[in-house]
């Protein structure tokens, strides 16, 4: 096996673990300014909203990144993105430095959905739970 092949699916999950994890923490770590944002947004339970989200991106984020159900957090990953990135990073509307910025941050969402896509199609690779979990069923 090459040394991508090998290394590279543990490579991808850890810097899309990062991301879920780090905002997770930090969701949960001042839920009530989460909130807020969610409130502006017009959605209701904001704070309920705010500890789902992050116990979602917690939870999410370690599973891809120790490599367990792998393929299935991925999906439900991008299921949770589609909505967040409609809703909170829509630039229409915006004047244009907002603009922008949403932009970038719309197209780095989609940029990990892509990531977590190739999870899902192809699994979480040879250093992971799922694959020790492979070998013993055989």
């Amino acid at each position: 096996m090459k040394i991508v092949e090998r290394w590279g699916p543990l490579g991808s999950r850890i810097l899309i673990a990062v991301i879920f994890t780090v905002l997770g923490f930090s969701k949960l770590g001042n839920p009530s300014a989460v909130a807020a944002v969610i409130a502006a947004k017009g959605l209701p339970l904001a704070t309920l909203l705010a500890v789902v989200a992050g116990i979602l991106e917690c939870a999410g984020g370690i599973s891809i990144l120790i490599g367990m159900y792998a393929r299935y957090t991925a999906l439900i990953l991008v299921v949770y993105l589609v909505p967040v990135t409609l809703v909170f990073h829509n630039p229409a509307g915006l004047d244009a430095a907002h603009a922008q910025i949403q932009v970038h941050e719309l197209l780095k969402n989609l940029a990990i959905m892509g990531g977590l896509i190739a999870i899902a199609a192809f699994g979480s690779g040879p250093f992971s739970i799922d694959a020790r979990r492979r070998k013993r069923t055989f």
